[in-house]
């Protein structure tokens, strides 16, 4: 159900913002009196899902949910319609418009890109507000997995700075670790102040999401079916703060210990409504007590409400945030040193972006920014994107001179093979870090 659910919330975002990047370019044609052939949601070869013609204009699902098109008059694009081209230019095809317009209906789709993370942004801001933990409340210190502690974050750590700046938020300093040119982390272990640096081969390994987290207790939300624990007698909003004889305080504290003791009968220490009770429970084969636990247990968050009015520059604030952050962690991708390309994923990564549950908060957030990655990277100089049209566009009313009809086809087809290659190198990320093949063979 889980996986269903991020599939589902994948499909609705990425057609939400396929139809309305599509609709930016068909919008700036129309104005511009071009004709536009063909909307679709979806690529269709072959065969539509649906179609009907409307005016000029065809409008179609198609079968391969991948993106979407529009198929301007006169226009060399992914149709490679080189039939049309070898008529007389019409008045009515893109060829024919004055190079300025054309450089608007190239960029349509990514104006309409930012336009719409803008407004969702804004929408998520007045009707939930923002949530988020102040590094000060980080009281507990952090949690961290093994690629952080061989850098040499250690549990229980307090991170005081990062290159000796402060910050509000937790998740801003976390962001930050990993964007950051120079990574001087300046941390506070049993009173002691220390430095931790994190070089460009460490950065890969930062930035993976959780490699530090928040310092938590351990208070059960649910049991999973069939759960130990649930069996032996525990029960929801249990605290659990003790192993045997040992004082257990954290979450990490307990995981760790039920990872290295599986298939072992412990008893723990409860504190239940302030009462303390000893339960015997039997950790299973994988190291778990099957229980699921609130997040951030024991750690205070702070929550901020916008006017309508005091959300609209706050929403345009956190878009433009947000956009500088992703055009700062291109920087890492094409470093050799970081090896970044490898976090490099297709549409499994972006699904599992997406929560497990249906949470309209999180589905906004995840989608407006998607908006933005869109438009970021539509916006790369690589022929059949968006970015590699607005090149020669620009070239031409720079020079006056227009590029070639063959010269255009031939790079539409470099373009291609460039994205084919990313999309490979993305799918084989895929299947390297969400261990796909594995997963495919134990199906059969």
């Amino acid at each position: 159900m889980e996986t269903f659910i991020k599939i589902a919330q994948l499909l609705l975002s990425l057609s939400i913002l396929v139809i309305l990047h599509e609709f930016g370019h068909f919008s700036f044609a129309k104005l511009f009196k071009t004709k536009v052939e063909k909307f679709y949601l979806f690529f269709n070869p072959w065969f539509s899902v649906f179609k009907k013609k409307v005016g000029e204009t065809e409008y179609g699902i198609g079968w391969i949910p991948l993106g979407g098109y529009v198929k301007i008059a006169g226009m060399i694009d992914e149709s490679m319609d080189k039939e049309q081209m070898k008529q007389p230019p019409q008045p009515w095809e893109f060829r024919s418009k004055p190079a300025w317009q054309r450089l608007f209906i190239m960029i349509g789709g990514v104006l309409m890109n930012f336009i719409l993370a803008g407004i969702i942004y804004i929408g998520v801001l007045y009707a939930w507000g923002d949530n988020y933990l102040p590094t000060n409340n980080v009281k507990y210190g952090i949690s961290v997995d093994s690629a952080a502690y061989k850098i040499g974050f250690r549990n229980g750590d307090k991170i005081l700075s990062v290159n000796n700046k402060t910050f509000e938020r937790f998740n801003e300093l976390k962001k930050e670790m990993v964007l950051s040119s120079e990574k001087n982390i300046q941390i506070l272990r049993n009173e002691e102040k220390k430095v931790i640096v994190i070089d460009d081969k460490s950065t890969l390994k930062v930035s993976k999401r959780n490699f530090i987290q928040p310092r938590f207790k351990f208070v059960i939300a649910g049991f999973a079916p069939k759960s130990n624990a649930e069996i032996a007698g525990l029960r929801k909003d249990d605290k659990l703060i003790g192993i045997n004889d040992s004082s257990v305080l954290f979450f990490d504290q307990f995981s760790h210990y039920f990872k290295i003791h599986k298939n072992v009968s412990v008893n723990l220490k409860i504190n239940r409504q302030g009462n303390i009770l000893t339960i015997p429970v039997k950790i299973d084969s994988s190291g778990m007590i099957g229980v699921a636990v609130k997040p951030f247990a024991g750690l205070e968050f702070k929550h901020q409400n916008y006017s309508f009015f005091a959300s609209i520059p706050a929403g345009i604030s956190k878009g433009l945030e947000l956009t500088k952050d992703y055009l700062r962690s291109f920087k890492l991708i094409f470093n050799s040193k970081t090896k970044a390309y490898k976090s490099v994923g297709s549409f499994v990564t972006i699904g599992n972006m997406f929560p497990g549950v249906w949470d309209w908060q999180a589905f906004w957030s995840m989608t407006a920014f998607l908006s933005i990655i869109l438009a970021v990277v539509n916006l790369l100089p690589i022929p059949a994107l968006d970015g590699g049209h607005v090149i020669f566009v620009l070239y031409e009313m720079i020079t006056r001179r227009k590029p070639s009809d063959k010269f255009m086809e031939y790079a539409q087809i470099t373009g291609f093979v460039i994205l084919l290659a990313i999309m490979v190198l993305a799918l084989k990320n895929d299947f390297v870090n969400f261990n796909l093949w594995d997963k495919f063979l134990a199906l059969f």
